[in-house]
């Protein structure tokens, strides 16, 4: 399109080819900066396109990406890092856009960091052996397992992007990428510039635009063998489903999150102000482990109380906009129906006369039965309630399905070991919250997930042991 800083990827990218899809629907991209059109005319990829990508992700499977060793598979992922960092402005364009992401090229940056990350685990990832006294020496293989989908979702496209092509490339996998369809742009230009610039060989890595139904299509793909899906819940749900009538296809899900947020009476008092006030406005409170149920205990309430809602009130003309028209109806349909069940300290209404932004708000002791208590939100909305003793707040904090991340704010270390023990959630940051290292693996418990993404966790989930048994007695 004409007027654009760089050349939009519409079409689908299968077997290193910009190519169109079979099918004749196609959907258009808005700047929710201003509420113009950014982009028409992207394509979503029918069951015609979800087949061909599947049989070019077989042939490079089983041809050229199998001859690669290990260290060169780690070669290639270096390659495609400094790649992404080589069009770091024009991935952060296509994809910042259409969401009015102001920190696309950070988030770049960290994806190119996610692939250097699994470029150096690629020839060092383990197997395992084990005594022979029996007579049979025992050997454990660690063997990629084919045809892998990401199904991303549009409030992190790149980096999450990264989080999936990283281990699926250096266990030795093939990927289709599946990038939500407010993001579709950055994912379908990756994937044609690793197969133009030779990085990788076509088919190794390719992208499908479209919506929940191209999803859908490839998780119930019999030659797909793997699906790691990062979303909401009820999406997660139909996808493990979809794998297990298919072929029992591996799945991962990292889903949603109501976070809670413990704020002691012995705290770094401006600490904790800090980290609440960053945990739900990042990315506009648009992230899964963003900190939305805070609770301080009764000493402090008011004090952290006035000063949490300064923080928020001054964030005002620095978030960002939400994603798009349908995510800023959503969030304000949570204050149509909890009208009378909440308190509202500050906010609780669009900014300005344009565009999807949203005022940093701050609810006081909702009433528990509240759905901005319950449920998650994805904006910058945040729930203080106070707690008297760590029992209360451990009580209150679990009382939910949702699993993903936590914070304990004190100075205690003993009742920080403690607290992290007994809270329900596959992250605790103790003195912090609501931030995630590459190191460490990165999921949930209860209904916010299933298995980890980051760290050498994450290859277990695209690779499969193989146990070989040498009879030694003969």
């Amino acid at each position: 399109m004409t007027g654009n800083k760089y050349p939009l990827s519409t079409q689908l990218c299968i077997n290193g080819k910009l190519v169109d899809s079979h099918s004749s629907e196609r959907y258009s991209l808005f700047n929710p900066v201003d509420d113009s059109l950014f982009c028409d005319q992207v394509q979503y990829a029918a069951a015609e396109d979800v087949d061909a990508a599947v049989e070019a992700a077989e042939a490079a499977f089983k041809g050229p990406w199998r001859k690669f060793t290990a260290t060169q598979r780690g070669e290639a992922l270096v390659k495609l890092s400094a790649l992404i960092l080589e069009h770091k402005e024009e991935l952060a364009y296509l994809d910042g856009t259409p969401t009015g992401k102001t920190a696309a090229i950070t988030e770049a940056e960290f994806a190119a960091s996610i692939l250097r990350y699994y470029a150096g685990w690629a020839d060092k990832y383990p197997g395992e052996s084990y005594p022979g006294e029996d007579g049979m020496v025992k050997i454990v293989r660690q063997e990629p397992l084919g045809v892998c989908v990401g199904i991303n979702p549009w409030n992190g496209p790149i980096a999450i992007m990264a989080m999936k092509l990283g281990p699926a490339l250096a266990m030795g996998n093939v990927i289709i990428l599946k990038p939500s369809e407010k993001t579709p742009l950055a994912s379908n230009r990756l994937a044609f510039l690793a197969s133009e610039s030779g990085i990788l060989p076509p088919g190794v890595f390719q992208s499908l635009s479209g919506a929940g139904a191209t999803g859908a299509m490839l998780a119930s793909h019999m030659r797909v063998r793997k699906v790691s899906f990062t979303g909401s819940i009820p999406t997660g749900k139909k996808i493990q489903e979809a794998a297990a009538k298919s072929n029992l296809k591996r799945v991962t899900l990292e889903l949603g999150g109501k976070s809670p947020s413990g704020i002691f009476e012995d705290c770094d008092f401006d600490n904790a102000v800090w980290w609440s006030v960053f945990a739900i406005t990042q990315n506009t409170g648009q992230a899964c482990y963003a900190a939305s149920r805070v609770y301080v205990q009764e000493g402090i309430a008011d004090k952290f109380v006035e000063a949490f809602t300064k923080g928020m009130s001054e964030k005002i003309n620095e978030l960002a906009p939400l994603a798009d028209k349908t995510q800023l109806s959503r969030v304000s349909s949570f204050f149509q129906r909890d009208a009378g069940k909440t308190q509202i300290l500050v906010g609780g209404k669009q900014h300005g006369d344009k565009g999807c932004y949203w005022e940093p708000t701050v609810f006081y002791n909702p009433e528990k039965d509240a759905q901005v208590y319950n449920e998650e939100i994805f904006g910058p909305v945040a729930c203080i309630s106070t707690f008297k003793d760590e029992e209360e707040f451990l009580r209150l904090a679990n009382d939910t399905e949702y699993g993903l991340m936590a914070g304990v704010f004190t100075q205690d270390i003993n009742r920080a070991m403690r607290i992290s023990s007994e809270l329900d959630s596959g992250v605790v940051g103790i003195n912090c919250v609501s931030t995630i290292s590459l190191q460490t693996p990165f999921g949930g418990s209860k209904q916010s997930g299933i298995g980890r993404e980051m760290s050498h966790y994450a290859l277990r989930s695209y690779s499969e042991p193989k146990t070989v048994l040498i009879n030694m007695n003969y």
